[in-house]
C-alpha cells in the first residue's frame, strides 16, 4: 500500500507561536517529530511530509531534511492542511497519516500500528488499556479539567463505537474487576489518525456534527457520518505527555527526558 505521513506544522498558535521550531533539549519539536515518522514510515517506504503555512517553518524543515510543502494558511485544521498536502505531493497515496508536528513524543510503534492497520477501515486510530492507577489518575486530572483526556467503546472487532470527554464505560461491579485483573475496561484515545484517502477526502467537506459539537471531538463527525474507525489497540507511551501546546508543556518535556532518556538519541 502507498503510504503518506503528512506533518502539519502551523506557525499561529494563540498559545504558543512558531512551536514546531521551538527546541526540546536541543532538538527542534519538528525535527523530534520527522524523527518519528522517518523510523515509523521506513519498514513500508512511506513518504514524509511536513504541511505549514509559513516560509520560517518550511526552510527549517529543509534544513533538517524534511520535504515541506506550503498549505493555505486559512485551512481549519491539521486534517485539512493532510489533505492538502497528499494532494500536492502524493495523489497516488492510497493511506495518509496525520502526524501533529506539535506531538513530537508520538511512540513509533504507535505510527507503525495505525500503518499495519491500514485499509481495516476508513479511519485507524490508535487506543490505550488503562491500568487502575491510570484510571485513577485519570479520574481526578478530570476533577479540574474535565475536558481533559478522550475515552473509547470499542467493538470485539475493533471498531470504534464512540468517544467521549465522559470516562466510559461506568463501572458497576469495580472492585471484582480490580481484583481480577490489573487493566480496567477503560479504553483512553490517542489524538493520532490513518486515513483512506477517499474518507480523507470526505471528512474534509464534512460540516461539524451535533455531537462534534458538543464534546469538541472531530473523530464524533467521522462515526456521525458513518464512517468506520478501527481503534488499534497499543502500549501507554514511555512519556506521559501528547502534544505541546504551551512553553510550559516544553519545560516539562524536557524535565521528563532527563528522567526516562531522550527517544530521538536512541
Amino acid at each position: 500500500m502507498n503510504v503518506l505521513i503528512v506533518i502539519p506544522a502551523r506557525w499561529k498558535s494563540t498559545r504558543f507561536p512558531g512551536k514546531p521550531l521551538h527546541p526540546i533539549a536541543g532538538i527542534s519539536m519538528l525535527a523530534r517529530t520527522a524523527d518519528v515518522a522517518k523510523k515509523a514510515g521506513a519498514a513500508c517506504g512511506a513518504r514524509v511530509v511536513c504541511a505549514t503555512d509559513d516560509d520560517r517553518i518550511l526552510d527549517h524543515a529543509r534544513s533538517i531534511g524534511l520535504e515541506a510543502v506550503m498549505t493555505d494558511p486559512d485551512l481549519a485544521s491539521g486534517t485539512d492542511r493532510a489533505r492538502a498536502a497528499a494532494d500536492l505531493v502524493a495523489p497516488e497515496a492510497e493511506f495518509i497519516v496525520n502526524l501533529q508536528g506539535d506531538a513530537p513524543f508520538t511512540p513509533v510503534s504507535h505510527v507503525s500500528a495505525l500503518i499495519g492497520a491500514a485499509g481495516e477501515a476508513d479511519v485507524v486510530t490508535p487506543v490505550v488499556p488503562l491500568t487502575w492507577k491510570a484510571l485513577d489518575d485519570l479520574r481526578e486530572r478530570k476533577k479540574t479539567t474535565p475536558f481533559s483526556g478522550t475515552t473509547c467503546i470499542r467493538g470485539e472487532s475493533g471498531r470504534a463505537l464512540w468517544f467521549s470527554k465522559t470516562i466510559l464505560p461506568a463501572i458497576r461491579s469495580e472492585a471484582g474487576l480490580r481484583a481480577a485483573s490489573d487493566l480496567s475496561p477503560v479504553l483512553q484515545h490517542i489524538g493520532l489518525y490513518g486515513y483512506s484517502r477517499s474518507a480523507l477526502e470526505a471528512i474534509s467537506v464534512l460540516p461539524m456534527s451535533h455531537y462534534e459539537g458538543l464534546e469538541g471531538l472531530e473523530q464524533l463527525r467521522f462515526l456521525e457520518n458513518g464512517l468506520s474507525v478501527q481503534a488499534v489497540l497499543v502500549d501507554a507511551p514511555e512519556l506521559a505527555i501528547s502534544g505541546i501546546d504551551t512553553p510550559e508543556d516544553a519545560a516539562l518535556a524536557e524535565r521528563l527526558l532527563t528522567t526516562h532518556g531522550d527517544p530521538f538519541r536512541r
